[in-house]
């Protein structure tokens, strides 16, 4: 009986876990690659038309309920296109309480790149491969920034830890005038 019970327990995490990488799971290529890829020491700014020197590090900055911001802010226009910083994989397009029209993108490393309070999403979806500079979405300020100006809020996670600061790995072109079209 107890041999059971484990086999259930193993069962329900192995699921967890391929529910968690699913998406990833249609490119194992692609997968393999971003694995061994170090992650990039620098990366274009996700907004168009928005330099380097426009943005601020709020970093860290205090937030409702002891917590403490994971990314930073970009400000921009509503509409304005989001762009990947990065190659990768999207793992998620969709919502939360918090971050309200959300996108996570697998990239190098396996770092995750969230990018929240989004107007509206481009036409993809969980799965698909992106390069840098593919629109993402469009700068919205949906979720817990229901009442701030219009911005994208961009964060980095790391595959084994926490967030880490994006600011000083943004350089100042736009990831949409990263890529030769």
């Amino acid at each position: 009986m107890k041999w059971r019970i484990a086999a259930v327990v193993v069962l329900i995490a192995v699921a967890l876990v391929l529910s968690a990488i699913y998406p990833a799971l249609r490119h194992p290529l692609l997968l393999a690659l971003l694995w061994h890829q170090q992650p990039q020491a620098l990366l274009p700014v996700p907004v168009d038309g928005v330099t380097r020197g426009q943005l601020t590090d709020s970093w860290g900055s205090p937030r409702p309920g002891r917590r403490h911001h994971q990314g930073i802010d970009i400000f921009a226009a509503r509409g304005t296109p989001i762009r990947s910083t990065t190659r990768g994989i999207v793992m998620k397009v969709g919502e939360n309480q918090l971050g309200g029209h959300i996108v996570k993108v697998l990239g190098p490393g396996l770092e995750w790149h969230y990018y929240a309070h989004l107007d509206r999403f481009a036409d993809l979806q969980a799965g698909d491969a992106v390069r840098p500079g593919d629109v993402l979405g469009y700068v919205g300020n949906s979720g817990d920034a229901s009442t701030t100006p219009t911005h994208l809020h961009y964060g980095i996670y790391r595959r084994f830890g926490g967030a880490m600061n994006p600011y000083p790995r943004l350089r100042a072109i736009s990831a949409g005038s990263a890529v030769r079209r």
